[in-house]
């Protein structure tokens, strides 16, 4: 887990959430998605992002977008295990033009799977995990604390 080694090679817990309250923190630079939980860092995971880079405006351009969204439910999907779809773009972003949808976060391609997938970006928009454990554990955090936000950030 890389929350665990982080700590262990630290010896202090990482702060990346403590102003992002209780949601979902994806540090694009470090290509790492964050559990936040009322502003402390429970978990950490290694993703995969857009192969068209960041800040996502037009459908099909394969970025992913920066900002904060809602977050659906966690639903079954026979291409990557598990997707939570990210409400891109919001009601104001879609007023000033911009595209696209079926962005989310998501576990391995089935084609592939295991901790290859984050190694580059490949997805068409979206944040994947590289297991079906860790997309597990994201919707399981996600029940359990009842968190309905992503934030995206570079």
């Amino acid at each position: 887990m890389l929350f665990a080694a982080l700590v262990l090679a630290t010896g202090v817990p990482p702060t990346p959430c403590a102003d992002k309250g209780t949601a979902l923190y994806v540090d694009a630079t470090q290509r790492t998605l964050w559990l936040c939980e009322a502003g402390n860092a429970v978990d950490a995971m290694p993703v995969a992002l857009g192969q068209g880079g960041l800040d996502k405006r037009v459908a099909g351009d394969a970025k992913v977008p920066l900002g904060e969204y809602p977050l659906g439910s966690p639903r079954p999907s026979t291409a990557y295990h598990l997707f939570i779809p990210v409400g891109y773009p919001t009601p104001s972003q879609r007023h000033r033009g911009f595209s696209g949808g079926a962005i989310g976060v998501h576990g391995p391609p089935r084609a592939y799977g295991g901790p290859i997938s984050t190694q580059i970006d490949w997805t068409l928009g979206c944040i994947a995990v590289g297991t079906d454990d860790e997309i597990g554990r994201v919707a399981g955090w996600l029940e359990a604390t009842k968190a309905r936000r992503i934030i995206i950030a570079e």
